[in-house]
């Protein structure tokens, strides 16, 4: 069993800057990929960032060139860097570990970008 909770959300103007955190509650072994979802109201649930064990990442085309994802292996922690942040970006944003057999997910933590 893997708890995720997500910290760093809040409220911040078009063009700010906010860091996203996950921490997992154990050391997460082999091979998996740790990603960054939101979802809006109304909207479905779509991948906003993800990175692998190994290290290789990929985002959505909305977020290139402003968001970053990274993680810490040793601290059981992944981070979402989020520049330039747009009205747009407003959204829940979940935290989720997948080791393609069991898939987790934190409670989320509310973004607001105001304009």
């Amino acid at each position: 069993q893997v708890q995720l909770v997500e910290s760093g959300g809040g409220l911040v103007q078009a063009g700010g800057s906010l860091r996203l955190s996950c921490a997992a509650s154990r050391r997460l072994f082999g091979i998996n990929t740790m990603g960054w979802y939101r979802q809006a109201p109304g909207k479905q649930r779509e991948l906003v960032a993800a990175i692998t064990s190994g290290g290789s990442t990929n985002y959505a085309d909305s977020v290139k060139g402003r968001f970053t994802i990274s993680r810490d292996n040793g601290q059981n922690t992944m981070y979402l860097q989020m520049n330039s942040l747009k009205p747009e970006d407003t959204a829940v944003y979940y935290c989720n570990y997948n080791n393609y057999v069991l898939d987790y997910w934190g409670q989320g933590t509310q973004v607001t970008v105001s304009s």
